[in-house]
């Protein structure tokens, strides 16, 4: 009877927008989802580890750089909905819901750490009592979930998930640069420890977002998540190798790809320079994780991970071919990459493809300068101001980022300013070969060997 009324108690907060929430992260996930709790007339506490981060949120502002963000930041915190705070365990007693969005990166050899989730699980559960719905939004191996931090939030509360309190995993499917839409658009999978749990849950975030909630238990919400990613991955790989095939026998993967594409139920995925970005790269390694000492009987994501990280080595091979076969000296030449982001249009280099092929092409002695209009980073390389700036007596351009204003240069004027006999390298095939050549360009692309 008293888990009933826990639970009666817990949906009625929060149908009635009483139901206070604690945010556990404020980073690219647990900033908007605070944002946006506060913004449906939810009491959120945002909480984060770093001082930086609590003052600068407390102002209405953020280093999280999402379209409109700063804007709701400001008007959540100027009427008390929304407040920062470092103090983890004071926040979680207050709150009757907390969500976790800590980051789970991975480690040199490509394994999980968990160590930041732990932690704040430990947290979590020293703050924790009866009648409370804890969420992990951060995504996470499978098993995760209903093992690790179950356990933890069990052995320091006392208490008995799904009897005392709830926990679910929700994972986030934002997209970066998009992420208040997608918080309040997209669909979301409920996964929870109980039916209890996900009941709960539902009633939560159907307060915030407009597309489907799908019930689900939390092993398969986890697994969910992490192959939505990892299908795309292994999709990347797949273009990727036919492009690395075509450029052995002399066609363009692009057309290959077109042609194969009208097929009624063939979609191939566009190669390019590398894999980026805090997902792609992680997910599927997250997901093999439980079974990696099974190597045999599991052979397509981790290959297909091999083969993206390897795309950005062979950019810098495609890079030296081209100069020496132009007739210039590596060592002797100049280079201006263009895209410094993981993806086109975007500000976030986290996982660039971009800093690998500098450090390539910085190895053979080659000197760089950098551009890129939207993001900050430059991976220590000198950085221009302007395309003019960057291409200003270069002998070779490679474009790692396919932002629209790389779509529209203009090869005339870019011509003009370069060194003689000018490469290029496309990494993204955003630039036409035909009208490179017509200007005076070697060019090269991802599937694409000048003949």
């Amino acid at each position: 009877m008293e888990k009933l009324r826990l639970k009666t108690e817990l949906i009625n907060k929060v149908r009635n927008r009483n139901a206070k929430i604690a945010v556990i992260g404020l980073g690219y996930v647990g900033l908007p989802a605070a944002a946006v709790f506060a913004d449906a007339g939810f009491p959120v506490a945002g909480v984060d580890i770093k001082n930086e981060i609590v003052e600068t949120v407390s102002q209405g502002k953020s280093d999280v750089k999402e379209p409109g963000l700063n804007d709701l930041l400001r008007k959540v915190i100027i009427k008390g909905k929304l407040k920062a705070t470092t103090k983890t365990v004071k926040a979680v007693k207050k709150a009757d819901i907390t969500i976790i969005c800590v980051q789970t990166p991975l480690n040199k050899r490509k394994q999980p750490n968990l160590e930041y989730l732990k932690k704040a699980c430990k947290k979590v559960a020293a703050g924790l009592s009866k009648g409370k719905l804890v969420i992990v939004e951060s995504t996470v191996p499978p098993g995760t979930t209903k093992n690790m931090v179950r356990t933890i939030l069990e052995k320091t509360s006392g208490l008995r998930c799904g009897e005392d309190f709830w926990l679910v995993h929700c994972p986030e499917r934002i997209l970066p640069g998009n992420a208040l839409k997608e918080l309040t658009e997209n669909s979301r999978i409920i996964g929870g420890y109980t039916k209890d749990s996900s009941e709960i849950a539902f009633e939560l975030y159907k307060r915030i977002t407009q597309g489907t909630l799908l019930i689900t238990d939390c092993t398969s919400a986890e697994i969910a998540k992490l192959s939505e990613n990892a299908f795309r991955d292994v999709n990347i790989a797949f273009a990727n190798e036919l492009a690395l095939i075509c450029e052995e026998v002399g066609v363009d993967v692009q057309e290959a790809i077109a042609l194969a594409n009208t097929h009624p139920r063939v979609k191939i995925h566009s190669p390019g320079c590398g894999v980026g970005g805090p997902c792609l790269p992680k997910d599927p390694c997250l997901l093999l994780h439980p079974v990696a000492r099974k190597k045999a009987k599991f052979g397509v994501m981790k290959p297909s991970r091999e083969l993206n990280d390897y795309m950005p080595n062979h950019t810098v091979q495609l890079v030296i071919q081209a100069l020496k076969r132009n007739g210039k000296a590596p060592e002797k030449s100049k280079v201006a990459l263009l895209g410094l982001s993981y993806k086109g249009n975007s500000n976030d280099a986290r996982n660039s493809p971009a800093e690998r092929i500098i450090h390539g092409l910085t190895a053979q002695g080659i000197e760089i300068v950098v551009y890129d209009p939207l993001c900050e980073e430059n991976f220590g390389s000198a950085k221009a101001r302007n395309i003019s700036e960057a291409v200003h007596k270069v002998d070779c351009i490679v474009v790692t980022t396919d932002n629209e204003m790389f779509k529209k240069l203009d090869l005339k004027k870019v011509r003009a300013l370069t060194n003689d006999k000018p490469v290029i390298v496309d990494g993204r095939r955003i630039i036409n070969p035909s009208e490179a050549k017509k200007h005076g360009f070697y060019y090269v692309g991802i599937g694409y060997f000048h003949a």
